[in-house]
Parts: C-alpha cells; structure tokens; sequence
C-alpha cells in the first residue's frame, strides 16, 4: 500500500487536498477490496444485476442498481461488454455498487471518462469523493487509535454508541499504548474492544463511521480501520499478555440461540458475532453482573444455560493445530 501510494503520488496528493481523505484511508479500501486492481470479480454485471432484482430478497434495491448500471453505460464512462465484477454487481478496483460508480466517480486522468476498473487516478479520486461526501469523511481528524485501558474500567461504556471526550476516556485511566496521556480535549470518541476486555482496544472517532458505513460488518471496518493506521505509520498492536480465551464454533452459535429464545435480534445466527450478537451479549452481561465487555465466554454460556460456571483448562493444541 505504501508503495502504491509513492508510485502514485500525485492522484493521492491531489485527492487529499480536494477532499480531506488520508491516502493511506484510500488505499487500505484498494488492497482490500481488489488488491490493487487483481481481483475485479469474474461476472457480467448486468445479468448478476437483473437476476437479483428478480430474486424477492432485496428486489427493490436492486432495481435501482440495475437502472444506475444502465446511466453509466448511457454517460459513456464504460461498455456492457466492459462491466464485470462481483456477484452482487460491485464495479471497479474499490467494489462501487453502481449508484455509487454513478453518484461518485470523477474523471481523475482527463479522458472525458469515468473507469474504475482500469484507470487509477480514477479510482483513487473516486474512493476519496465517495468517502468524502457519500460517508460524511471529517478532514484533519482521526478514524481510529490504539490505547491501552485499565482493568478497573467501566465496561459498560466500551460500545460504538456510547461516545465521550477524550479527557474522560483519560478520567477513565484509558492511555496510548506506550502509557503516555491522552489530550485532555473535547474530541468525542468510542471505545472498541473487538476482542473484549483482555484483547486489543481502540478508540473510534467520528470517522469511523465511514467504516461502518462502507461495510457494517464490525470485522471487516475494524480491519480496514486498522490497516489504514498501519499504512499511515502506526506501530503493531501490542499483544495481549495471555491468550484471549474464545469460545468455539458451536457454542458461539449455542449462545446465539439462547440469545434468540431469550428475545434478541442477533440476526442471522451463524457463529459470527456481529454488532447484533455483540449487543445481545453486553445486555446479558449487565443483567448477570458480568464485565460487559460485549465478548462472548463460557461464563456467560453458563449462566444462560443455567448451569453451574465450571473452570475451564487452558485448551492444548493438537495435531491439526500443530500442522
């Protein structure tokens, strides 16, 4: 990504000063989206399109989708014949959905048109408009902060909808990772703790939202938030001083059923912890009385399963682990 960014500079210069976007922000979404331009996606956009605006699942967005694909042939910016890309209709080195290749894309090479897939200006101009003003991008502030926090925090207060200034989270005993204090100003940020209280934390600015917009799952933003810091010059996270304990496949998917009879939406249950489980799960913690961090454990399995909490060993890899 640094290197892109070097061998580039001048559409990453000219996008940051038109729109406020970081190219390290733009190109964290380029890797892992196509990775640089590699993996555009095998099918013909048009038919993947029209098939799903038949499919009675999300019919109506996807007419809309299908009519978008047809204004940008109609602008000229590609051909029907040129338009291949993902099974969902996603178009370009940074996977637009059609209204957003329609809405956002900005001819960065003077050619008169608009191409994601092949020109790179266009694609690093285009990322930067859409993120700027389809995602709400605030210039000059951050997306997303390594910290270290106490073992006496609030858990209550580590969530995505609960945000505070920065000289709070520093009330809290939040710091960087090497321990130095955070600015005591009013910038309002998030506590995230994608692993829960014993793995890493971050705090998450307004920005990042963008994250959460461009794709809601909570690993995939998190991930790309994250990367982006890395390209941008952060350091590695620092590793948590044990293991963090995670619980396995078919009792993540246990807890979510419990979650469902217990009359929560997790949404699809499946083994992932989406931000729906997540939320689920602290709900449960607040009402046991346990740390709620929103990580799912075998304590809190126990207690919806009404059984007595037994210690668990520490689980020993085995040979397929080992290989």
């Amino acid at each position: 990504a640094q290197a892109r960014i070097r061998m580039h500079a001048a559409a990453f210069n000219r996008a940051e000063k038109e729109y406020g976007v970081p190219p390290a922000v733009i190109a964290a979404f380029w890797g892992l989206e196509s990775s640089f331009g590699a993996e555009l996606g095998k099918l013909h956009t048009l038919p993947s399109l029209v098939s799903l605006a038949y499919d009675c699942r999300r019919s109506e967005m996807f007419q809309k989708e299908t009519i978008a694909a047809l204004r940008i042939i109609d602008r000229g910016d590609l051909a029907a014949s040129e338009m291949i890309g993902s099974w969902a209709g996603e178009l370009g080195q940074t996977q637009f959905l059609p209204t957003h290749y329609f809405n956002y894309a900005v001819d960065y090479d003077g050619d008169g048109h608009r191409n994601l897939l092949s020109s790179v200006p266009d694609v690093i101009g285009s990322t930067a408009n859409y993120i700027a003003n389809g995602l709400k991008w605030r210039r000059g502030e951050p997306w997303l902060q390594e910290v270290r926090v106490p073992q006496n925090l609030p858990w209550d207060q580590a969530d995505l909808t609960i945000k505070h200034p920065r000289s709070k989270w520093a009330q809290y005993g939040v710091t960087y990772p090497d321990g130095k204090a955070l600015p005591s100003d009013d910038l309002p940020a998030s506590l995230l703790l994608p692993m829960g209280r014993t793995g890493p934390a971050f705090l998450a600015y307004a920005n990042f939202a963008a994250y959460t917009e461009w794709n809601n799952s909570l690993i995939y933003s998190t991930t790309a938030g994250y990367l982006a810091t890395r390209i941008a010059g952060a350091p590695p996270m620092q590793r948590p001083s044990a293991p963090v304990a995670q619980l396995p496949f078919n009792e993540l998917r246990e807890l979510q059923q419990l979650l469902v009879r217990a009359g929560f939406n997790v949404g699809k249950v499946d083994g992932i912890m989406g931000q729906l489980s997540r939320t689920a799960v602290k709900t449960m913690q607040i009402k046991y009385g346990l740390p709620a961090d929103s990580w799912p454990t075998a304590e809190l399995l126990a207690r919806m399963r009404g059984v007595p909490v037994v210690p668990r060993a520490p689980a020993q890899p085995g040979p397929a682990a080992i290989r």
